[in-house]
């Protein structure tokens, strides 16, 4: 028995990182996974590794036409969906006087409009199915400010509100959640940085000592969509390492 057997789950920015690790587990613990993103190749390859249990649809957070494509698929192929996994999302780093509005805007329509989108096209689709979950991925910069990120941290402390109001507005059918992570060793971070650099460097004031892993957050994504966390909704999970364990936020 798999903590989610029957299950139909879709995942976004599902192509690489987090997102393909939450399919591998997904599939693994009995789920059925939509793997959509705008990456085809990548997430073809992630697809045909599960095997029978999952599905590739191209989907562009930012399109709403795209979204009710993608979420037809999923029923399509599945017979339903019942899980939704808001994964997919972008990075830059700008101070605020020099971010342009159109790179602004441009981060805010993928990390921010994307999760609106995936809950207003998918909760109807879950609520017929019976129930479910959706677990939104925000970060712990949603929570905490970080220098250079104004358009990025802007969006995750709006994905948390999201989250909020959408767990109030989906109860009791529908739980609502939000994975907030610290530092993870995903292609998102690594393609910033040197090829050879020690991916735990800059992590020795982090408690843990380390960047996070990718299952390590797919393990709390799967928590929140299992019935182990069948009293949960409407909360944020942090996942970073004690970082903001000395942090006061009265």
């Amino acid at each position: 028995m798999g903590k989610l057997d029957g299950r139909v789950v879709l995942i976004t920015g599902a192509a690489r990182g987090q997102g393909a690790e939450e399919a591998r587990l997904f599939a693994s613990e009995g789920a059925r996974v939509v793997i959509a993103d705008v990456l085809e190749d990548l997430g073809d390859q992630v697809a045909e590794e599960i095997g029978d249990a999952a599905r590739f649809v191209r989907l562009d957070v930012t399109d709403e036409a795209q979204w009710t494509a993608a979420a037809d698929f999923a029923e399509a192929e599945f017979g339903k969906l019942d899980g939704l996994i808001n994964n997919a999302g972008i990075l830059r780093f700008n101070k605020i006087e020099k971010t342009s509005v159109e790179e602004y805007m441009q981060v805010v329509t993928v990390n921010q409009v994307g999760v609106f989108l995936g809950l207003h096209v998918c909760l109807p689709r879950i609520r017929a199915a019976g129930g479910g979950t959706v677990v939104n991925t925000a970060s712990v910069d949603g929570l905490a400010g970080m220098a250079y990120l104004g358009s990025y941290v802007s969006t995750k402390f709006a994905v948390r509100g999201l989250t909020r109001v959408a767990a109030l507005e989906a109860a009791p059918t529908v739980r609502v959640n939000c994975i907030c992570p610290g530092g993870v060793h995903t292609p998102m971070v690594t393609e910033l940085m040197p090829e050879d650099a020690d991916p735990n460097a800059g992590y020795s004031g982090v408690p843990l000592k380390r960047v996070g892993t990718a299952n390590e957050i797919a393990k709390a994504a799967l928590f929140l969509t299992s019935d182990d966390s069948s009293y949960c909704t409407g909360a944020d999970f942090v996942l970073d390492g004690g970082a903001l364990a000395g942090v006061r936020f009265d």
